[in-house]
């Protein structure tokens, strides 16, 4: 597979949700100061060295590279595998590594996964790219969130096996779902049944963030309607999406996180044709009344989708799938194990079905103290 693409967006289109300054900083008189941790800082005797640990973790993070693990969720013909290819630039979706133009619908929810290394300037990362295929496909779409949620947690499940282990790998491979991005159809009225009984599952066990598919379907003001009744339906019900506001770490960050609530579902547009336009090259989607290209932010809200998964939150996705949505799940995975040893061998054990009634079982068989057979389970408490 190529590598991803290192070339910069379109400053004039380009969107963050904040400005990073590196390598050297400005006095107020216009003067450059070396950054700290650099060589210039030889000879000086109140110079202790402790910000060079900021340079060490960056070598030790750039050797071992980084993992992401991405889901993908919605209808056929949403796409899904498009706006995957335009997130990184590259053909990383499972249509476009094995293409079947045959492809049948599938007759349940299948999960499929595919994997590549992709490197930009030196930092290399395994991208884990998940789809949901049959997802909403059938007439009758009653449980079709279960296969999504057993998966979620056998990923779950296998992490914890690895970690409990006595002779455990010194990195445990992370094939956690970090993200769940949802297709929502670009209906122009209000969130379907289907939409509210996934995302508010769902939301529980993993980071969900909703988008609006195939955004130029709808004019500006039709856009703009649909996105805040989403919003009103999410909070109706609910259903807490990412960047959760409990999770907040300061001010700084709220501050932050209430911009990219105030414009969650993104609307989307995705792209991996490119076309001339002014002189410059860009990724966009050519009808006859024009381009709608994807990366300018006053034809769809794409750019700030990358921002918050790539430049700005990639880090802090991970950290709430390990620290708060995994952690759930380990904890409440030790305590049935407490539970069960604290029976007799063989005294049936009250385990939850995949329907979430109760279901009488002998004890399973354990491996490190740890059951090693579940039923699909929610964080719900």
């Amino acid at each position: 597979m190529d590598p991803i693409s290192s070339e910069e967006c379109n400053p004039d289109t380009q969107a963050s949700w904040s400005e990073v300054s590196l390598g050297h900083t400005m006095s107020e008189s216009g003067k450059q100061h070396p950054a700290k941790g650099d060589k210039s800082h030889v000879g000086d005797s109140s110079y202790v060295g402790i910000d060079a640990i900021l340079e060490q973790m960056r070598r030790k993070a750039m050797k071992q590279g980084f993992e992401l693990n991405i889901m993908v969720v919605g209808q056929s013909g949403l796409g899904k595998s498009t706006l995957m290819n335009t997130l990184f630039k590259s053909k990383v979706s499972r249509k476009s590594v094995q293409p079947d133009p045959e492809e049948r619908i599938p007759k349940t929810v299948e999960i499929k996964s595919i994997s590549h290394d992709i490197e930009e300037k030196g930092v290399r990362m395994k991208l884990t790219v998940i789809d949901t295929p049959g997802f909403g496909d059938q007439i009758n779409n009653e449980n079709c969130w279960q296969p999504i949620m057993k998966f979620i947690n056998d990923q779950y499940e296998a992490y914890l096996q690895e970690e409990i282990n006595i002779d455990r790998k010194k990195r445990i491979p992370d094939s956690r779902v970090h993200c769940c991005i949802y297709f929502i159809p670009p209906t122009g009225h209000c969130l379907r049944p289907l939409d509210v009984e996934f995302m508010r599952r769902l939301s529980k066990v993993v980071n969900i963030v909703p988008v609006i598919a195939k955004a130029d379907t709808l004019t500006l003001e039709e856009r703009d309607f649909f996105k805040q009744t989403i919003r009103e339906g999410l909070r109706a019900n609910g259903i807490d999406v990412y960047p959760q506001k409990e999770f907040d770490e300061d001010a700084e960050d709220r501050l932050i996180n209430d911009k990219i609530r105030e414009m969650i579902p993104f609307a989307v547009v995705g792209s991996d044709q490119e076309y001339q336009v002014n002189g410059k090259r860009i990724l966009g989607r050519k009808t006859k009344w024009g381009t709608i290209e994807v990366e300018n932010i006053s034809h769809c809200e794409f750019a700030y989708l990358r921002d918050l998964l790539i430049r700005t939150h990639m880090q802090n996705i991970k950290d709430i799938t390990g620290s708060i949505h995994y952690e759930t799940y380990r904890v409440r995975r030790l305590n049935e194990s407490n539970h069960i040893n604290s029976q007799s061998p063989g005294h049936p054990v009250l385990q939850p079905k995949a329907n979430g009634q109760i279901e009488a079982q002998p004890a399973p068989a354990q491996a490190n103290g740890v059951p090693t057979q579940h039923e699909v389970m929610s964080h719900e408490m």
